[in-house]
Parts: C-alpha cells; sequence; structure tokens
C-alpha cells in the first residue's frame, strides 16, 4: 500500500482481488497477473509517471497588508496539483510550484481571483510568416491557444500579425515563437517604430521581387506548354511523334514546378508534417495529382487504357502561374492596406538636438531620456514631448488635431512629439519619449485595432477550420463519382473534376474579407483623427440609434465667458466688469473665472475688496473702499430688498438663449448685468443636423437648469434632453435608453463622464493633444468637433458594408464555384469546368476581396 499525490495504490496478489470487486471505486486496478508481485519492492515513484513541476512568478493585484497575502497563500496550496506557494506582500508577487500535467497557470490566476485579487495580463504582437489564407489564421491561433498561459489569439491574415494576451509572468516570447514555428510557420516579436517598419517594407519589397520573378519565369514557360499542347491548332506539331512531344512538355513543366511551384509544396509538406492542411495542400495535391498522371500517360503509357492516355502538363503549369499572379496582385494590394500606419510612423522625428554638459549635440530619437533639455529650431519637428523651459513659438499640431491654425505655446505649456515648430525657437524639457510618446500611443492604438477582430468575423472562422478537410473530401468524392458513374473515359473526367474543385477552393478570399476592410478602415479613422480601439467598436457603431451628448465640452467650449455687459444711467461697461472682477478675485467659481478672463482681456485694473462672502446657490459679497458690492442672480438681490423687474425682460431673454445672467448692486441699486455663457462650438449645430441625416436621435445630458438646457436643445435642433443632470447619474439617463432596446453612443470628454462612456454601447471620447483620454471609450476623437462623430458613424457603415460585401462575394464564389468544378451542370448543360479557369477564378477572388476593400480609402467622411 502506498500513497501518490493524494490517491492510495495497491500492489498485490491474486488472493486480494476481491478487494477491488468488493469497491471497484475506491481503488485502481494495476495488474491481475502475478507478475504485478516484481512491483513490490520497488518504489512507487519508479513505476508511476513522474509529475512535470514548474515554478512560476504571478504579478497580483488588489493586496492591501500581510494578511491578503495569507489568504492567497492558502488558496493556492488548496488548489489540486499545487506543491508549494509563497506570497511577497512586498514584491506584490506570488510564487508557485505546481505540476503542469494536473494544472494549467490561467487555473492559478482563477484561484487568485476567485480569491478575491486579480492577476495582471500581458499582450504581446509577433509578426507570422508563411500564412496564405483563412485555414493558416485557424491552425496558428488554435496552436497559439494551447499554450499554457495564454488567455487569448487573434490572428490576422492582412497584417501578419498574431496578437496575444497571456496571464503575467506564465509565458515567454520563446514559448510563443515555438508554438508558432511548430505547426510550421515563422514568426518574431513585432515592433512599433521606423526602423520595424523600414524592415518590414524591405521584406515585402523582396517578397514581391521573388514572387514576380517566379511568375514571370513560370508565365514564359507556360505560354510555350500550351502552344505544344495544342496540336490540333498548330498542324506542325503533329510532325513530332506524341510520345516525344509529351517528354517535351514534361521537360518543360518540370522546372515550373520545382522553382516557381515548390514554395506550395514546401508549404504542404510543412503542414502535412503537423497533421493539418491549409491552401497550399489543395495546390499541392490539385497541380501534383494532374502531374503525376501525366507522367503516367508519358513513361507508362501501357498502363493506361488507350482512350485515357492523355497529359495535363499544360494545366499544371498554368495553374501555378495563375496562382502566383494573384498572390503577387494580393501581396501589392495588402500592402497599401497598413498605409496609414507607415505615414503615422513617418510622422516621427529621427533626431533631436538636445543640452548636455552645456553642448548641443544631435542624437538619434532613440536615444532620448525623459529630463533631456532639447532645442527646437524654426521649421522642425518636436522630437518628443515635452513642456517649454525657454523661448516660444507657434506650433502646427495638424498632425494630433487636424486644426490647420497653427497654436502660440509659451513657457510652460505642453508640446506634443511630431508636430512642427513654425516661428520660433525654444528649449524643451522631455517628458515622454520612446513608447510614452502620445504618437506612439496612437500607432500602438491603431495597430492594436488593426489585430482585432469582428464579431461578424466568427462565422467565417468556423468555416475557416474545416474548410479544407471538407474540400479534400469533396474534391475526392466527386471523384469516385466521375470514376464510377462519368462518361467514357472515366478517370480523365474524374482527375479533371478532382483537380478543378481543389483548385477553385478559396478560403484566402474568406480569410481576407474581414480583416482587410478593418485594416483600411481603421487605417482612414486614424488619419482623419478618429481613433477606433478595436475592430468590435466599428462594427457595432453601425447600428447606433441614438447618440447622447454631453453638454460642457462636447456641444459647447467647456469654458464660460463674458458674452453680454448691459450698463446703466450710473456705470459704463468696463467699469461694472471693473467691479464685478474685484470682487470675483476671490472666488473659485467658473462664472468667476469668466469674468476675471474678461477683464484680464480688457486690461482692467482690479480694486483691492475686503471681507469677501460666498452665498451658496446665490452669488457672493465684498468691500471695496467701504462700499458693500453684490454679486449673484435674482434670489440674492430680492434676498437684499433690490428691486429686479426693471431686469426681468433682460435675464429672461439671456436664459432663453442659454445664458446666465450675473447681476451686480450697491447702494440700493442695481447698476448692471453680466451675461455669461459656456459658448456653442461653431460646429455644433450643423454636426447635430448632420446626425438628424443619418436618421439618428439626438440626446443632451446637462446639468444645467430646465430653461437653459431647453433654450440649448431648441437652438440645437436636438429630440431630447435631460436637465440637472449629476456627474454620477449620466451612466443611469444611458441605461434608461438602452431599456428601450435603443443601440447607444455616449459622447463625453472622456473624463469626467468615464462611467456613462463605459455604461454606453459604443463611448465616444472627445478630447485633443496630451489631455486626451484614450482609454476611456471606445472611439477618441483627435479633434474636440462633433463632425468627427459624424465621420467615425459613417466609417462603420462604410466599412461593414465593405465587410458584407466581401463576405458575400466569398460566400457565394465557394457555394456555387466547388459544385460547378465538381461537374453538377454537365448533366444539364454539358459544361464542365476547366481547371485553368478554376485557377484564374480563385486568384481574382482574392485579389478582388482586397481591391474592394482598399475602396474604403476613397470613402468621403
Amino acid at each position: 500500500k502506498s500513497e501518490y499525490q493524494g490517491v492510495t495504490y495497491y500492489f498485490c496478489n491474486l488472493n486480494c482481488k476481491n478487494k477491488f470487486d468488493q469497491n471497484p471505486g475506491k481503488y485502481l486496478r494495476v495488474s491481475e497477473s502475478v507478475e504485478a508481485m516484481s512491483h513490490i519492492s520497488t518504489p512507487l515513484e519508479a513505476v508511476m509517471p513522474k509529475p512535470e513541476v514548474r515554478k512560476i512568478e504571478l504579478p497580483v493585484s488588489g493586496m492591501s497588508c500581510a494578511s491578503c497575502a495569507v489568504t492567497i497563500e492558502k488558496a493556492l496550496k488548496h488548489a489540486d496539483g499545487v506543491t508549494s506557494a509563497s506570497v511577497n506582500f512586498a514584491s506584490q508577487k506570488a510564487s508557485v510550484t505546481f505540476d503542469t500535467s494536473r494544472l494549467d497557470p490561467i487555473k492559478l490566476a482563477e484561484t487568485i481571483r476567485s480569491a478575491g485579487y486579480d492577476v495582471a495580463e500581458d499582450r504581446l504582437t509577433l509578426s507570422i510568416k508563411g500564412m496564405h489564407c483563412a485555414s493558416c489564421v485557424s491552425k496558428v491561433e488554435k496552436g497559439l491557444q494551447q499554450v499554457p498561459g495564454v488567455l487569448g489569439a487573434n490572428v490576422n491574415l492582412s497584417a501578419e500579425k498574431a496578437e496575444i494576451k497571456f496571464v503575467s509572468g506564465t509565458v515567454s516570447p520563446s514559448d510563443l515563437i515555438e508554438a508558432v514555428q511548430q505547426i510550421g510557420y515563422d514568426a518574431e516579436i513585432a515592433q512599433i517604430g521606423a526602423d520595424q517598419q523600414d524592415r518590414e517594407q524591405k521584406e515585402r519589397a523582396l517578397h514581391l521581387k521573388t514572387l514576380f520573378r517566379k511568375m514571370t519565369f513560370s508565365a514564359v514557360f507556360s505560354v510555350i506548354i500550351l502552344i505544344l499542347s495544342m496540336a490540333d491548332l498548330f498542324p506542325f506539331l503533329k510532325t513530332i511523334p506524341e510520345q516525344y512531344r509529351f517528354f517535351l512538355l514534361f521537360l518543360l513543366t518540370t522546372p515550373v514546378l520545382l522553382f516557381s511551384g515548390s514554395q506550395f509544396y514546401v508549404a504542404a509538406w510543412k503542414a502535412l508534417k503537423h497533421k493539418s492542411a491549409d491552401m497550399n495542400t489543395l495546390i499541392a495535391i490539385g497541380t501534383g495529382s494532374a502531374f503525376l498522371y501525366s507522367m503516367v500517360a508519358t513513361f507508362v503509357p501501357d498502363f493506361l487504357p488507350e482512350n485515357m492516355r492523355h497529359v495535363y502538363f499544360d494545366t499544371t503549369a498554368v495553374i501555378i502561374t495563375l496562382i502566383l499572379v494573384g498572390r503577387f496582385l494580393e501581396a501589392r494590394a495588402k500592402g497599401k492596406t497598413s498605409e496609414a500606419i507607415r505615414k503615422l510612423i513617418g510622422l516621427q522625428a529621427k533626431t533631436a538636438r538636445v543640452i548636455r554638459d552645456g553642448k548641443e549635440i544631435d542624437l538619434p530619437i532613440e536615444k532620448v531620456i525623459a529630463g533631456d533639455v532639447i532645442f527646437v529650431r524654426p521649421g522642425e519637428k518636436i522630437p518628443v514631448d515635452g513642456v517649454i523651459l525657454k523661448g516660444q513659438s507657434s506650433v502646427d499640431e495638424s498632425m494630433i488635431t487636424g486644426e490647420s491654425m497653427p497654436v502660440e505655446k509659451n513657457v510652460g505649456d505642453e508640446v506634443i512629439g511630431a508636430t512642427i515648430n513654425k516661428t520660433g525657437a525654444f528649449q524643451m524639457k522631455a517628458t515622454k519619449v520612446g513608447k510614452d510618446t502620445l504618437l506612439s500611443q496612437i500607432i500602438k492604438l491603431v495597430q492594436e485595432a488593426q489585430g482585432s477582430k469582428a464579431p461578424i468575423q466568427r462565422l467565417a472562422d468556423v468555416i475557416a477550420g474545416v474548410f479544407v478537410p471538407v474540400v479534400i473530401a469533396l474534391a475526392t468524392l466527386s471523384f469516385f463519382i466521375w470514376l464510377i458513374w462519368g462518361p467514357a473515359p472515366s478517370l480523365t473526367y474524374a482527375l479533371i473534376t478532382f483537380v478543378t474543385v481543389l483548385i477553385i477552393a478559396c478560403p484566402c478570399a474568406l480569410g481576407l474579407a474581414t480583416p482587410t476592410s478593418i485594416m483600411v478602415g481603421t487605417g482612414k479613422g486614424a488619419e482623419n483623427g478618429i481613433l477606433i480601439k478595436n475592430a468590435e467598436a466599428l462594427e457595432i457603431a453601425h447600428k447606433i440609434k441614438t447618440v447622447v451628448l454631453d453638454k460642457t465640452g462636447t456641444i459647447t467650449e467647456g469654458n464660460p465667458r463674458v458674452t453680454e455687459i448691459i450698463k446703466t444711467d450710473r456705470l459704463e461697461k468696463d467699469e461694472i466688469l471693473a467691479l464685478a472682477a474685484s470682487v470675483e478675485n476671490n472666488s473659485e467659481h467658473a462664472l468667476a473665472d469668466a469674468i476675471l478672463t474678461e477683464a484680464e482681456r480688457r486690461k482692467i485694473k482690479l480694486a483691492e475688496a475686503a471681507n469677501f462672502n460666498a452665498i451658496p446657490g446665490m452669488g457672493v459679497s465684498a468691500e471695496i473702499n467701504g462700499t458693500r458690492i453684490l454679486l449673484g442672480n435674482e434670489k440674492l438681490m430680492q434676498k437684499h430688498g433690490f428691486r429686479t423687474e426693471k431686469y426681468a425682460d433682460v435675464i429672461n431673454s439671456f436664459s432663453q438663449t442659454g445664458k446666465t445672467a450675473v447681476l451686480i448692486a450697491f447702494a440700493s441699486n442695481i447698476v448692471g448685468v453680466i451675461a455669461i455663457a459656456d459658448v456653442v462650438k461653431k460646429d455644433s449645430q450643423e454636426a447635430i443636423q448632420k446626425l438628424h441625416e443619418l436618421g439618428l436621435e439626438v440626446v443632451m445630458l446637462t446639468g444645467d437648469n430646465e430653461k437653459t438646457a431647453s433654450a440649448i436643445a431648441q437652438q440645437m435642433g436636438i429630440d431630447r434632453f435631460f436637465a440637472e443632470v449629476m456627474p454620477g447619474d449620466k451612466a443611469n439617463h444611458v441605461k434608461s435608453l438602452q431599456e428601450e432596446e435603443k443601440i447607444v453612443a455616449m459622447v463625453g470628454d472622456g473624463i469626467n463622464d468615464a462611467p456613462a462612456l463605459a455604461q454606453a454601447d459604443i463611448g465616444i471620447a472627445m478630447g485633443t493633444g496630451t489631455d486626451i483620454a484614450m482609454e476611456s471609450g471606445d472611439i477618441t476623437l483627435m479633434k474636440g468637433s462633433l463632425h468627427d462623430v459624424v465621420k467615425a458613424i459613417k466609417l462603420s457603415r462604410a466599412t461593414m458594408r465593405n465587410i458584407k460585401q466581401n463576405l458575400f462575394g466569398s460566400f457565394i464564389y465557394n457555394s456555387l464555384g466547388i459544385p460547378v468544378a465538381a461537374g453538377v451542370l454537365y448533366p444539364f448543360f454539358g459544361i464542365l469546368l476547366n481547371p485553368i479557369i478554376a485557377a484564374a477564378a480563385m486568384a481574382a477572388s482574392s485579389v478582388t476581396v482586397v481591391t474592394n476593400a482598399l475602396r474604403l480609402r476613397r470613402v468621403k467622411l
């Protein structure tokens, strides 16, 4: 009797057999033979499988004290398969030793989460080489997802990238690369930057050059092979004995197979070694079958009946040529889908003039560190994000905001890397460098979006997973049907249909249908200052029925300012403003900021105020030169006995136009009225009108009172509004709209509106420059304009329309092409598809999908 990992094992002779029979569920029957006796004196570990022990460190978040560490330790130690566990509160890490045959790192992460804590996740992007179709994508995804610790993998055929999400500390890049290599593809870590982009461009150019060389070689030989195969059209060929002509065709076709077609056979062999199949498998089997049959007819013709001694060398050569033509055109077009990324990376500065030890030195941008002082001259690109220390200038920030007018920059102002310094020279301190700069974050966001998958792709993925085996089965079935029931020569007809079905099938088009459109669509968005976080957001956006707009900073500028001053007989406008600003100089209210800003703009000198007092919900008061000044709303004036009837029409007029009336009084008289408003953006009304033209309902959320909210809603043409909404209640209003069975988009500033943005089906964060809150919304608008909301929805609709066209075309192509290739039209119309035509159709389908996706670049937003 012995115990091994909590299980009791008995090694005994036949006399204790009844133990097993009485309790079959309790005991494990090892052997009933007398030879089992020999194990009695052998250590149990020698006859049982040894555990595969692994030690990993998991970064844990959420621990607040040492007892948290004890709680996690206990939870881990109780997990089946864990041999030891220790949690360090100081380093926030859990060190776990476990048996990999019984436990996966993901289960360890789940155990920690079930205890009320969290485990960090990491992401890695790999460049994948050797993928050709949707089946390749499916294989790579499955291979990566089987690596212990991997939470998910998205593979993009167009971008030739894999985005992998995994539990931090459980997987190394080499593990993931090895997993890809084991299924027959090459992989390396994808980098962001100009150098990486240059390298990828060079590799793409080399690949295109190789394809072109192989295609040209194959095409020249194919023309000669086709001519030699047409003895009926060229009578002089009949003077050459048939077997000699066949042998000559063999000599011409073999180089095509070995040089131009080798990539298909090598890739098919790799797939076979890993017990899988892809597009290359179909091409290799199809062309290989035609070539081998032709070889038999050439070298051992007696093996075949006389009426079946035909050769298909022309079919083999021309199919390879046409597929290469398709791949060349497809590769060239695919290169254009990532043009947006290349443009963004091209914006980066190459060098920076850094001041170190009192000297100016030019350094590559990669060597600039945070804290460096950089000198920027007129006309130069600002190398990194930073703050101006000395000097002033105007900066062209159009690459970020889309605004063509240069922005004035002074000491203390932030500047963004890759924007262009226009007029003055200045010194700046680098605050964000490398991957932390705004441009690098934008590039990363766009790359992640291009690598993500839209929900609409799921059906294509399911089909791609079984596509190639199903096609091979259908081709084999059609072969035997024609062989058994086909007309004479049945073997010839069977071979033609077998090859044609294999060649016409095209998972390439299916695999390219969605990702190419997503890549072009997200790239088009980035070029227009619309950053789309993932493909799912791009898909959902086209279903939006209601757009909810936060008022402040979205419809309006977000900065209240003085719009009018109503003077009386006693004081002029500047005198009224001087009094108001002097009183408000001690206030922190938003209305006070507006008054002080206007006074500063007019260069009005302020008086000294004493005994300042804020009256909540009404206004403020203070003494200037011994006189008590009141500043506030009607309630404040009425409370202190001032008659407001004279100004009722003015106050009402301001309220109806969304303005706040601030009254100023002293010595028993109201001496003036100041109108303050958060001014509506110039293009808001036009943008809201365009949202209506798209068939969308527009709703406004605001903290303003009912009158002011109503005035703005009426002025803007807004369908519905909710007034006096507290920031925390915005998400509830979004939820109530969703309960009306509407797909809701929330548009806000990306910071204060975070709960509402998260609640909405699509959160659209508005912002500019370095203040942008990219993580708040599903879509981020770099400019502060509502017109970009319209553009984002238009882009989503155009992209989804494009994807549906591609998927429809791919499904229809395969749904009709495969049956026609199998010969279903032959009994009715005598039509049997030629394998050469099938190859042309297959090549054309992939090129058509990519070309259609590229049309998105010309969409007007």
